[in-house]
This record gives C-alpha cells, structure tokens and sequence, in this order.
C-alpha cells in the first residue's frame, strides 16, 4: 500500500485574503495599456485592471 500523505488545512483569513479587500472597495490597480485614444471621447484613456480580482476601469486624461 502506499504512503499516506497529510494534508494541510486551509484557515479562512489566508483564504479570502486578497478577495475581502477588493470586496470593501481596496483594488490594487495595474495599468493594462497606456495612453490610448478614445474616438467617442475625444480623450486619451489609459486602461487599468485589479491584479487580485480581474476588474477592469478606464479613466481618461
């Protein structure tokens, strides 16, 4: 029979770590493409996305 391996419990604060802090409004933004130019606008708009959470936002110049 083989070896029995013990496996290590996740506790929940190391869980839901980045998640919780996106949740209460605390992003933590990358710039995905700088500087671009928005034709509707009129505007340069530089594209920014959340490392932990995947969410997307655009603000303009």
């Amino acid at each position: 029979m083989g070896d029995v391996l013990p496996f290590k419990k996740i506790n929940p604060a190391a869980k839901a770590k980045g998640v919780t802090l996106c949740r209460s409004g605390f992003h933590k933004w990358v710039i995905e493409s700088e500087k671009q130019f928005d034709v509707k606008q009129g505007k340069l708009v530089t594209a920014y996305q959340c490392s932990r959470c995947g969410k997307k936002k655009n603000t303009a110049l």
